[in-house]
C-alpha cells in the first residue's frame, strides 16, 4: 500500500505492457485529465507514473503553493496600469473565465461522486488587493472602476478608509502608520484551494474506476514507434526494476520534469523551448493568535523591476480543516527543475535547438537576475522586514521559513530577442495528437480544467465533437464566454457555490474539525 493514498500499486516487471493512456506525474494536471477521460472513455486503460512516493508531492502540495484559486480578483499583475493611467483588465477576464471552468467541473464531479467532501479541498476566503502610497491608491481606484461593473467581478468593493481597513484586517492594521494612505479592493467570493487534497481525490477516482497509479516509478525515456504509439522506459525506484510501457497517448504533467521528456520525445513543437527554474520560500505563521486575526488572501504590488511571480501576499490557508497563515514568496534559485529534482536539470535542458532562446533570455532578463541576487542576499531579519509592509509588528519568533515548490518559467523562441521568458502556463502538443505536455507556472493549478480541455481538443480532434455533449454536462458554460452572458454566469455561479459549499464560513469549517 502506498503512503498517504490508498491506490493499487503495480510492480509488474514484464518486458512490455500496453495501455491506452499514460499520464506522467501524479499532480493536479494529470489527475484532472485522468478523471475527465474516465468519464468520456471508461473503456480506455489509463496508467499514471509518479517518481515520488505520494500524489501531489511537488507543486500541487498545499504548502508548495499559495492555494489562491487564481481568479484575478486580487492579483494585481493581471491588471497592469497603462501609460495614460487606465487599467488593462483583459488578462484578468481571461484568468477569471478559466477558473470558472474549473469550479464548474469540480461541482459536477461532486454531484457524480468523483469528488467528495468539498471542505477538504476548497473553502471561501475573501480575496483582497492592498496598496499604500498616494500613487498606488489612485491606481487601485482606477482598477476598481474598470472591474467593478464587470459581470465576473460583481461584488468587488473599494475602500480607502483606515477604520474599515482596521476592522477587516486587524493583523495588518496593528502598528500601521495610516498617514501613508492605504486602499483595498475586497471580494468576498474568493476561495482557498488545497490542490493536494483535490489531486488525491481525483486520482482515487481514476484508480477506483479501473486505472492504475504507480508511485516510485520514474519515466526515464520515451520514443515514438512506427505505428504512432509511444514506448516509455520506466524505472521502479523502490526495487530497481525496469520495464517498458507502450501507450497510444501520453500526457506529460510532470511539472518541471515535463520539459526534459518533451525534448526527448523529439516532437517538433517542443523545439526552441527552454526553462528557467526559480525556487521559492514562504514564511509560515506558528502563532495561533496571529492566525485568528487574519482571514483573507491579501495581494500587494511587486517591487519596481521585480517579476510578476514576486507579488507579495499574506494568505489564509485551510489545510486539513485547520486555518493557517503564510507570507511570501521569497525567491531563490536552484538549477533543479523539481523540488526533488537533480542539479543537472538546467544544464541538461540546454539543446542546440533552444540554445539561442536560453542565451537571449540571459541578456533580456537582467532585471530578473538582479532581483534574484537581492533575494538570495536576504537573511532572516531581512525577510521579516519585507513582511512588515503587510504586518508592521511582525517578529521572527512567530514565523518559520518553508521551502515552496520549484517553478520552471517557460522560455520561448523569439525572432528578435532569441528567446523570451513567459510567466504563465503553456500546453505543447504534437501535430498528430499522440503526446502533449504542460510547461510553466502561475496561474497553473487553478486553470487545470481548461488546460486539460485544451489538451483534449488538440489531441483528440476527431473525437472532440462527439464528446462535447458530455463535456457540457461537466462544464455548462463550455464554448461560452461567461463575461458576455450574465444570466448564465449567475446560474453556474450559484450552482457551483451551493455544491462546493462555498456559502459556509471557514471559521465554521475549522470549528467542525476541532
Amino acid at each position: 500500500m502506498d503512503k498517504e493514498v490508498d491506490f493499487p500499486v503495480s510492480d509488474n516487471n514484464a518486458v512490455e505492457t500496453k495501455t491506452d493512456v499514460v499520464l506522467v506525474g501524479a499532480g493536479i494536471m494529470s489527475a484532472t485529465l485522468g478523471a475527465i477521460l474516465r468519464q468520456l472513455q471508461p473503456d480506455w486503460s489509463i496508467s499514471v507514473f509518479e517518481r515520488l512516493d505520494a500524489a501531489a508531492a511537488e507543486s500541487s502540495d498545499p504548502w508548495n503553493n499559495a492555494g489562491t484559486g487564481h481568479s484575478a480578483l486580487c492579483e494585481l499583475n493581471y491588471t497592469p496600469e497603462n501609460n495614460d493611467g487606465s487599467v488593462d483588465i483583459a488578462k484578468a477576464i481571461t484568468v477569471n473565465e478559466q477558473f470558472q471552468v474549473s469550479r464548474q467541473f469540480w461541482a459536477h464531479a461532486l454531484e457524480q461522486g468523483i469528488l467528495t467532501a468539498p471542505k477538504e479541498f476548497i473553502n471561501p476566503i475573501p480575496h483582497v488587493s492592498f496598496v499604500h502610497g498616494a500613487d498606488n491608491v489612485k491606481y487601485l481606484k482606477a482598477r476598481y472602476d474598470a472591474l467593478a461593473g464587470h459581470t465576473l467581478f460583481d461584488g468587488m468593493e473599494y475602500t480607502d478608509s483606515a477604520d474599515e481597513f482596521a476592522r477587516r484586517l486587524p493583523l495588518m492594521a496593528k502598528g500601521r502608520d495610516f498617514s501613508d494612505p492605504v486602499a483595498l479592493n475586497w471580494t468576498e467570493g474568493g476561495t482557498d484551494v488545497d490542490f493536494g487534497a483535490l489531486t488525491k481525490q481525483l486520482l482515487n477516482h481514476v484508480a477506483s474506476s479501473g486505472g492504475t497509479v504507480h508511485f516510485g516509478h520514474e519515466v526515464t525515456g520515451i520514443k515514438k514507434q512506427s505505428n504512432g504509439s509511444w514506448t516509455l522506459k520506466v524505472h521502479n525506484r523502490r526495487t530497481g526494476g525496469r520495464k517498458t510501457v507502450n501507450a497510444k497517448f501520453v500526457f506529460v504533467g510532470a511539472g518541471g520534469g515535463a520539459l526534459h521528456l518533451l525534448q526527448q520525445s523529439g516532437i517538433a513543437e517542443a523545439k526552441g523551448f527552454g526553462g528557467f527554474p526559480v525556487s521559492g520560500a514562504f514564511l509560515r505563521c506558528t502563532n495561533p493568535e496571529l492566525i485568528d486575526q487574519h482571514r483573507a488572501k491579501v495581494y500587494g504590488k511587486a517591487a519596481v523591476g521585480a517579476p510578476p511571480m514576486s507579488v507579495p501576499h499574506l494568505d489564509t490557508r485551510v489545510i486539513g480543516g485547520k486555518p493557517g497563515l503564510l507570507f511570501g514568496p521569497y525567491a531563490g534559485w536552484s538549477p533543479k527543475f523539481l523540488k526533488e529534482g537533480r542539479v543537472t536539470d538546467l544544464p541538461g535542458s540546454v539543446k542546440p535547438n533552444n540554445l539561442l532562446s536560453m542565451l537571449g533570455v540571459g541578456v533580456s532578463e537582467l532585471g530578473l537576475v538582479k532581483y534574484l541576487v537581492s533575494e538570495l542576499a536576504k537573511n532572516a531579519e531581512g525577510r521579516i522586514e519585507t513582511m512588515r509592509e503587510f504586518v508592521p509588528e511582525a517578529i521572527g519568533a512567530d514565523w518559520e521559513l518553508i521551502t515552496a515548490g520549484q517553478r520552471v518559467q517557460v522560455i520561448r523562441r523569439d525572432k528578435r530577442k532569441g528567446g523570451v521568458l513567459e510567466f504563465g502556463t503553456a500546453v505543447i502538443s504534437a501535430a498528430d495528437g499522440s503526446i502533449a505536455g504542460l510547461l510553466g507556472a502561475s496561474p497553473g493549478a487553478s486553470t487545470a480544467v481548461p488546460a486539460m480541455l485544451d489538451v483534449l481538443k488538440r489531441c483528440f480532434a476527431d473525437r472532440f465533437a462527439s464528446w462535447e455533449p458530455q463535456l457540457k454536462q461537466m462544464v455548462p458554460s463550455l464554448g461560452v464566454k461567461l463575461s458576455d452572458d450574465k444570466s448564465l454566469f449567475t446560474e453556474v455561479w450559484d450552482w457551483s457555490s451551493r455544491v462546493l459549499e462555498l456559502d459556509t464560513d471557514v471559521q465554521e469549517t475549522a470549528s467542525a474539525a476541532v
